[in-house]
Formats: C-alpha cells, sequence, structure tokens
C-alpha cells in the first residue's frame, strides 16, 4: 500500500497533483503570514495603549492589524516575485558551480541532451562542481530557463547508466516544476520567520516600556499577548516542517520521473548506493541550497535528529521504492 502512488503510470497527472499541493502550500503560507501581521499589528496596538474610543475591551477590528497584514502579503509576495525573476542565478552562486561545454564534458552534455528529449524540453544548461563529493541539483524557474549541475566527484565515480539515473532525477524537478515551487515556499517560510522573529523582540521590548497591562482590558491584552508570542514562535517551526514534508515527497515523485525517463530503475538504485556511501558536505553546499541536491550534502547530522527537519526521505526507503516499481 505504501508504494501505490508510485506504482501508477500516470506521472503526469502526479505531476499536475504535486503542483496542486503545492499551489495550496504558498496559499496556507501567505495565509499564515497574513495572520501573523495582523495578530502583530493587534498586539502592538494593544502594547502602545492605542484602543478605539468605542471598544470596551481588546476584542475590536484592528487597523493596525490590517494594516500589517496587508503589508506583509505585499512584502511576501514582491519578495516571491524577485525569487521567481533571478531565483536560478541566485542558486547558481551559491554553490559556485561552472558551466561547461560540450567539448569540456561530452559525456555529460550526450547524457542531458538524452534526458531532455526524453522528457520533451530544452536542454537545460550544464554546471560541474570542483569537488570530490558526489552529489547533484537542478535549479530554474521554468522548465526553458533551468539547469543541472553534478560534482565532479559523481561524474568520476558513475558510470553511464548510473549518470542517467541521476540526471534523470533532476529533470524530473525541472518537469515538475520542483524547483520554482521550492523558491517560493522557501521565500515565504524565511519571511515569516524573520517576522516571527521581529514579532517577539518589538513585544519584548514593548512590554518592558509599558512596564505592565494596566488600564482597559489588562487581562485580556494580557492573553492576546501570549498568543501572539505563542503564535510568533510555533509558526516558523510549522511552516518549515510543512516544507521539509514537501521537499520529502519531491524527491520520490523526481525519482520516479526518472524511471519514467531512462525506462532503468537500477541505473539510479545504484547510483543511490553510491551516494549513499559518500554524502558529505562540501564548498558551495549550505543550509539554503540543502533541499536542491539528489542527497542532502549534510545527511549525517540529518540522521542524528528528527526525520521530521529532514529535507530528503532515508535513501533505503527511496531505494526500496525504486525497486518495487516494477512489482507489480
Amino acid at each position: 500500500m505504501r508504494n501505490k502512488v508510485l506504482r501508477r503510470t500516470d506521472f503526469m497527472a502526479a505531476a499536475r497533483a504535486n503542483r496542486r499541493a503545492t499551489r495550496r502550500l504558498v496559499f496556507a503560507l501567505l495565509l499564515m503570514l497574513a495572520v501573523l501581521g495582523y495578530l502583530l499589528g493587534w498586539g502592538v496596538q494593544l502594547a502602545m495603549g492605542h484602543y478605539p474610543p468605542e471598544s470596551e475591551s481588546v476584542l475590536f477590528v484592528s487597523r493596525w492589524g490590517v494594516m500589517c497584514a496587508l503589508a506583509l502579503l505585499a512584502i511576501g509576495s514582491i519578495w516571491t516575485g524577485i525569487a521567481f525573476r533571478s531565483g536560478d542565478r541566485i542558486v547558481l552562486r551559491l554553490t559556485g558551480a561552472t558551466e561547461v561545454s560540450p567539448d569540456e564534458e561530452p559525456l555529460l552534455h550526450n547524457v542531458v541532451d538524452e534526458m531532455a528529449i526524453a522528457a520533451g524540453i530544452v536542454k537545460p544548461r550544464v554546471y560541474v562542481l570542483e569537488t570530490p563529493a558526489l552529489n547533484a541539483f537542478a535549479t530554474g524557474m521554468t522548465p526553458a530557463r533551468s539547469a543541472i549541475g553534478v560534482t565532479r566527484g559523481l561524474l568520476d565515480s558513475l558510470n553511464r547508466e548510473e549518470l542517467q539515473g541521476v540526471i534523470g532525477h533532476e529533470m524530473g524537478h525541472v518537469v515538475n516544476w520542483d524547483i520554482r515551487y521550492a523558491t517560493a515556499v522557501g521565500v515565504i517560510v524565511g519571511l515569516i520567520a524573520l517576522v516571527s522573529d521581529a514579532a517577539l523582540r518589538s513585544l519584548y521590548f514593548s512590554n518592558r516600556s509599558r512596564g505592565s497591562s494596566s488600564g482597559k482590558g489588562g487581562g485580556s491584552a494580557a492573553i492576546v499577548m501570549i498568543v501572539l508570542m505563542a503564535f510568533a514562535a510555533l509558526a516558523p517551526v510549522f511552516a518549515f516542517l510543512v516544507q521539509m514534508a514537501v521537499s520529502r515527497q519531491r524527491e520520490f515523485l523526481a525519482d520516479a520521473t526518472s524511471v519514467r525517463l531512462t525506462r532503468h530503475p537500477e541505473g539510479l538504485i545504484s547510483a543511490l548506493e553510491k551516494l549513499a556511501a559518500s554524502a558529505q558536505p562540501f564548498k558551495g553546499a549550505n543550509r539554503a541550497t540543502q533541499h536542491m541536491f539528489i542527497v542532502n550534502p549534510f545527511r549525517n547530522f540529518r540522521e542524528r535528529t528528527n526525520r521530521l527537519y529532514a529535507t530528503h526521505p532515508p535513501l533505503e526507503l527511496r531505494m526500496q521504492r525504486l525497486r518495487n516499481l516494477g512489482n507489480d
């Protein structure tokens, strides 16, 4: 039952469902950002003692809250739009990857050509990271503006079939539009964390400056402040956990897409076995880009912590699901 989704042959329907789920996630995160903004504006208004003259309690529609919610929605939308326009260039700069020509890496270009033809998209740009670590990544806001990067260690360690499996996986992220939505979600999650931190700091200092919650609705105001502080503390954690859960599901879909493109699951399984034995941090990998690689460069650290925080599903589970693809 656990492998039911991956045994389906309608990968395009799965990709469409994946994109719909991510759009709902983006909407939910934006809504969370708006609620955080409203609570922040409302809390600051209470902390400053600016009650509407006609209000007898803290339960009123806060103009400050509405303005703060709209402001954060606007900032989140603009920030996401900027990420959509230049996210691929930012990622490539962060990784330190270098674009290579067909003359420099003929085998790599040939495999990328094959996978692009199988996927029915324009060939992505090809990059190499000069590190002995074994890893690969994809970026691009659209399939027409995409890039695939691999490490030197991966090129030196994998045979052609294994390389096809890895490139097919990264091509899966491109054709499923994973990177576009991962960028949007990452931007909003980062903004929620930033605003939550600012909210907690501002409430702390405003409460210290007031000294006590005296005056109209003092007890109720204190309760509102506690609710706001709890939401501000938990919102970034919840948003991050949801983001990681979506990232893990995308890895399963990219693995399945690789099999659809290559018709050969053994190549990717063999590649993952090699990657499982050699995943390691390297220059160009950081916490901002870790979810974009085929395996987490900081895998050993994550495995010592709760899997809820993992950006990727366990490699053993990924290989098990790939082996089950043909066992209908």
